[in-house]
């Protein structure tokens, strides 16, 4: 899988246990997710977070739909 980057997400050892985070908070990305598909719109999550940006959430469901991905991978015929 190639490495895609991103702006807004770190991954620190030292931060929620190694988990993805918006950077410079203790917000993971599946809090994030989890939210949304808990039926949370932007509005809501900002003004629960009110220190994230739309970006942020952006950049969240874009982390996890890359990390999800399929990958086909041919392999040799027997």
């Amino acid at each position: 899988m190639i490495m895609k980057t991103f702006s807004r997400i770190e991954l620190n050892s030292n931060i929620m246990g190694g988990k993805p985070c918006i950077k410079g908070t203790r917000v993971t990305v599946g809090t994030i997710v989890g939210l949304i598909a808990s039926g949370a719109s932007f509005d809501n999550i900002l003004q629960d977070y009110p220190y994230l940006k739309n970006e942020d959430i952006t950049e969240s469901l874009e982390y996890a739909a890359w990390r999800t991905s399929e990958v086909e991978v041919e392999l040799e015929s027997a």
